[in-house]
């Protein structure tokens, strides 16, 4: 399930209204309605936690893979990878627009995706730096 869909459906399980949930999580009315609307994905960790605190879960439970991947991304590369691994997540969303694959296999290629982005930055990051004489 989407990470939109998890929080909306969680929200109202919870009786809670947007308004509620800004006030309990600290969340702008904003920032909640492009998460709820999937927009947008929480970029930061601690923006995850927040919500999980106010609709009293655990935060693995409001997760989907996208929200895990931008996480993980930031903590491992910095601002720069977060930025890389959303355009990636928005160019991936433009590909499914209009297309005729089932809601599955659409989770397993953004997984496989993933998967290939891990390994091209890890071998990214551990390639030789270029000599200076080289670059000049």
């Amino acid at each position: 399930m989407r990470f939109a869909d998890k929080l909306i459906t969680i929200r109202k399980s919870r009786g809670l209204s947007q308004q509620d949930l800004c006030r309990l999580s600290g969340l702008s009315r904003r920032a909640l309605a492009y998460y709820e609307s999937g927009e947008r994905l929480p970029s930061h960790r601690s923006t995850i936690d927040a919500l999980s605190r106010a609709l009293r879960v655990d935060s693995t439970e409001l997760m989907d893979e996208n929200c895990d991947f931008l996480c993980k991304a930031e903590e491992t590369y910095g601002e720069d990878g977060k930025r890389e691994a959303a355009r990636l997540i928005s160019q991936i969303r433009s590909l499914y627009a209009g297309g005729s694959l089932s809601s599955r296999d659409m989770d397993e290629m953004m997984l496989a995706i993933q998967d290939a982005y891990w390994i091209a930055k890890k071998r990214l990051n551990n390639a030789p730096e270029a000599s200076q004489s080289e670059n000049d």
